[in-house]
């Protein structure tokens, strides 16, 4: 490659499924020289969809880095899934990219992704773009699109290139910046030639020009003086404008193509080295330092190491990657560093850029590039690479909690060492992805962004490690609580020959606010039962409140008071008063009004205007209790409602079939709230169906 390490470009490709990213990337590689011939998705052999889950599903997965030299400048691309379900690798890339370019389908227009990755970018204060693709489709429209956008995102974008002709009529594309043509080319795997602007397209180009003109007059006082005198920049200045406004948030730029016909590339990339921002000329991550203080720091060569790991793959040839983003001076093979988080130095091993799967070794990582880093034994996600003498931390990536989980188990008992293993080297790869042991329902539960994130997991270890799971429902971790003050006594009274076992408890329970959690107190006086039995007699109410008293859920927010028992001289022991102590417990609680206690959840629904009764209605039927709807752009609906877990366990699954797959949400846990009747009876007969299973297995 003929680009230095200087000048830089980091760019993300996002945007809804199907838009034709991976296609794009295929073409700008192509039409960059970084590889020899574009490839469809459908052979299965593009830079950027080569893992064989992506291959075998036609779909975009994992986030995949590739690199193109424009002149000295390399351009490093991130390309990114169009699902939902796999979100995390696309806040990798708005993280470790200066800029986006945003996909919109010429016949679709603004879809619910590209609502979700705008307010990504709004909430990051980044740069993007936007690229209308498959202008060679039937029913494309750039300029339908173009007003899609500004309707949904209040903003008008600027075009840099316009279409010549649209649909079957569609014969490539004009670089209005530029004064060139690059009609289609005769094949997908020929380059674009640039060509004079057919005269029909003169008034439309001019009328382009201007728009583009009067952008870049906005990205720069001096300019706009003289644009507003003037009428007109000339050409360097409107590059030197466009570039400011860029980088300063204050453009959208616009382009149109048909990444499978390779039309729209040249321009493209023409635009990303000339203006897309540089790295090294902004001051782009707040850094803590090891003192406490805080700053903002440029990616400069000057400064000492500072780096973010903002994705770990596991290979099974490479063995772990970690691929980081340079925010300061140069990562270097065979230096030191220190990995803050851990508190541990390393010696850097190989550097690589990444062409896809392909790992191009380097010597070094200049700031502001995008690179992996080999080997690592301690390194993983979010965690801060720095010289030793100068730590700093970066703040991690803000992820989504995960919405959809089930219960697993390897069908043969005697892999399930090796499925957990398994599990969680797939939780150290991607973070939105979990894998816990519940000792309360004694299942292991993963958690995922939605059903198809966890399959494609799961399939993984299906097909590679020939392992069968069974997946179901996970346990919901009921409470029991009381809701009145009441009394009761038990005696623990054994003869065995010798020293028998004696001891006599007698107490009170009382209800305490949710989420107090336990208080225990020692009304006893004169010398009923010794100081040196309370400890006995506490941990006999904690195993109590541990296997419930309704239907073995543990026992929360109540107080227990003892006020009497009696002791014998021989026979008592602290065993003796744990026994006695776990009896009254229970005996106070089934006087109290024991009750059930549910987990109820913080729900937050991100709904298309078309979809809200139906979204609502639904909540309604799931015992949910809605506390507001606002909208939040993009005609979108944010509904807040709190509604039981029990009823959310395959709410991500039937959201998307209620809004055509395009809803989404976000889910905490808020409180406990009590239930009763039918569905109290249920949750019993189930839990007692679960400890005969149980008996059964043991």
């Amino acid at each position: 490659m003929a680009y230095t390490t200087d000048l830089i470009r980091n760019v993300a490709l996002s945007g809804h499924g199907s838009t034709g990213k991976t296609s794009l990337l295929e073409h700008l590689l192509f039409s960059a020289g970084a590889i020899q011939k574009p490839e469809t998705v459908e052979s299965g052999k593009t830079v950027s969809d080569y893992a064989e889950e992506e291959i075998e599903r036609k779909i975009s997965v994992h986030a995949a880095l590739a690199h193109a030299g424009v002149g000295d400048v390399k351009i490093n691309f991130i390309d990114t899934p169009g699902s939902s379900d796999f979100i995390g690798d696309v806040i990798l890339a708005l993280r470790a990219c200066e800029s986006t370019i945003v996909l919109v389908d010429a016949r679709s227009g603004v879809q619910i992704e590209t609502i979700k990755i705008w307010r990504n970018l709004d909430t990051r204060g980044k740069p993007r773009m936007i690229y209308v693709s498959k202008m060679d489709e039937d029913r494309a429209s750039f300029s339908g699109a173009l007003a899609d956008v500004k309707e949904k995102f209040k903003l008008a974008p600027a075009a840099v290139t316009i279409p010549m002709g649209e649909g079957a009529a569609f014969k490539g594309v004009i670089d209005v910046l530029n004064q060139k043509a690059y009609p289609v080319p005769a094949a997908h795997d020929q380059k674009e030639t640039a060509a004079p602007v057919p005269a029909e397209y003169a008034e439309a180009v001019a009328e382009a020009r201007a728009a583009l003109c009067e952008a870049a007059a906005d990205g720069d006082d001096e300019l706009m003086d003289k644009y507003l005198s003037e009428g007109t920049l000339t050409q360097e200045e409107m590059v030197k404008g466009l570039a400011e406004a860029l980088a300063g948030n204050r453009v959208v730029p616009a382009f149109a193509g048909s990444a499978i016909k390779n039309s729209g590339s040249a321009a493209l990339l023409d635009f990303l080295a000339a203006i897309a921002p540089d790295p090294t000329k902004l001051v782009s991550e707040k850094a803590v330092a090891a003192d406490g203080s805080e700053a903002m720091l440029a990616e400069e060569d000057s400064g000492p190491l500072a780096a973010l790991v903002i994705k770990t793959q596991i290979d099974q040839f490479s063995g772990r990657l970690s691929y980081v983003k340079v925010i300061r001076g140069v990562l270097s093979a065979d230096t030191e560093f220190l990995n803050v988080q851990e508190n541990k130095k390393e010696k850097v091993g190989k550097l690589y850029s990444a062409q896809g799967k392909k790992l191009e070794e380097v010597h070094e990582l200049h700031a502001g590039d995008v690179g992996i880093l080999a080997k690592s034994p301690s390194l993983k996600t979010n965690e801060t690479i720095a010289a030793p003498d100068q730590p700093v931390s970066f703040a991690p990536l803000r992820l989504p909690q995960p919405v959809h989980a089930v219960a697993i188990t390897a069908v043969s008992k005697k892999e399930e060492d090796k499925l957990a293993e398994l599990l969680h080297k797939a939780a150290e790869e991607d973070k939105t992805f979990s894998v816990r042991f519940d000792a309360e329902t004694k299942e292991t539960v993963i958690s995922g962004m939605g059903e198809l994130h966890l399959n494609i997991i799961l399939d993984k270890i299906r097909h590679t490690q020939k392992i069968e799971v069974e997946t179901r429902l996970p346990r919901i971790a009921y409470r029991e609580t009381i809701t009145k003050r009441q009394g009761g006594e038990h005696t623990h009274k054994k003869q065995t020959g010798g020293h028998g076992q004696y001891a006599r408890v007698v107490m009170e329970v009382e209800p305490l606010p949710r989420g107090t959690g336990y208080q225990f107190e020692n009304k006893v006086f004169g010398g009923a039962v010794s100081k040196g039995f309370i400890p006995g007699i506490e941990k006999g109410i904690h195993q109590a409140m541990e296997f419930g008293t309704i239907a073995g859920y543990p026992v929360v927010d109540v107080k227990s008071i003892l006020t009497d028992g009696k002791e014998h001289a021989v026979d008592s022991s602290e065993m003796a008063f744990k026994i006695a102590a776990r009896g009254a417990f229970r005996d106070a609680c089934k006087n109290a009004g024991a009750t059930l206690l549910e987990p109820v959840m913080r729900l937050a629904v991100f709904v298309d205007e078309k979809y809200l009764g139906d979204v609502m209605s639904d909540l309604s039927g799931r015992r949910g209790r809605i506390s507001g709807q606002e909208p939040v752009g993009g005609g979108i609906v944010e509904i807040k409602a709190e509604v039981p877990q029990a009823e959310l366990l395959r709410y991500s699954i039937d959201l998307k079939a209620m809004t055509s797959g395009t809803g989404g949400f976000e889910v905490e846990f808020d409180h406990y709230a009590p239930i009763s009747g039918k569905i109290a009876d249920d949750v019993t007969k189930a839990a007692a169906a679960f400890r005969i299973q149980e008996a059964e297995e043991d």
